[in-house]
């Protein structure tokens, strides 16, 4: 892609670096990105050829997708208390029985509110919040995450059709607003006592699919 794309587009993203990224499903390519209006930074991993039969990718074959926000707890330290991690290793072992397959990591965590606050919440949560209410008591809306920045990075690899890893509709919805096609793959792992309650207020207060 080029630097003009970069230089035109409305949020000023820069492509920093691309490295391979070795993983116990496969060999995972990992493309790091800059949101310099905000200095996060955000990385897509990718794996299999994105260009089916010389098309652009998409154009044909939807790429299997996931949009996925950070989640150290879930995703590094193996909590229980969400079902994080569990999602990004579905995601990452589905890809690679697909052969192609794109995740983008988005640095969003707690959904939106940051990693202090978040344990600020799950304190909350201890003493009977649920996570929406929780959020909602420090003074941050339920579920603070937008997903402005995937469009320049789909845009980067020409993905324009997407089989899209989510129950949460928000994120379909985001995607088709950017113009992009989407089919959806609900993504289930097992509940536990943990976060049973958690995933029950993700359907019944923020409209994920069951």
């Amino acid at each position: 892609m080029s630097d003009k794309f970069l230089e035109e587009n409305l949020l000023t993203v820069k492509f920093v670096a691309s490295a391979v990224l070795p993983t116990q499903w496969g060999q995972f390519i990992i493309h790091g990105f800059k949101d310099q209006e905000t200095g996060k930074e955000h990385v897509a991993l990718l794996l299999g050829e994105l260009h089916s039969g010389g098309a652009v990718a998409g154009d044909n074959e939807p790429l299997l997708c996931r949009i996925h926000s950070e989640c150290l707890t879930g995703d590094c330290l193996f909590s229980l208390r969400c079902d994080c991690g569990a999602q990004l290793r579905c995601s990452m072992e589905s890809i690679a029985e697909a052969g192609r397959g794109m995740i983008l990591y988005l640095r969003q965590e707690g959904r939106g509110i940051g990693l202090l606050n978040k344990i600020k919440a799950y304190a909350l949560q201890d003493s009977g919040a649920d996570t929406v209410e929780a959020n909602e008591q420090l003074g941050f809306e339920a579920d603070s995450r937008e997903y402005k920045i995937c469009k320049p990075m789909l845009e980067y690899f020409q993905v324009k059709s997407v089989r899209l890893m989510t129950n949460n509709p928000r994120k379909v919805a985001a995607l088709q607003e950017m113009g992009i096609k989407v089919d959806v793959v609900p993504i289930h792992t097992e509940s536990n006592p943990h976060n049973e309650n958690y995933l029950a207020v993700k359907v019944n207060k923020l409209g994920h699919m069951k």
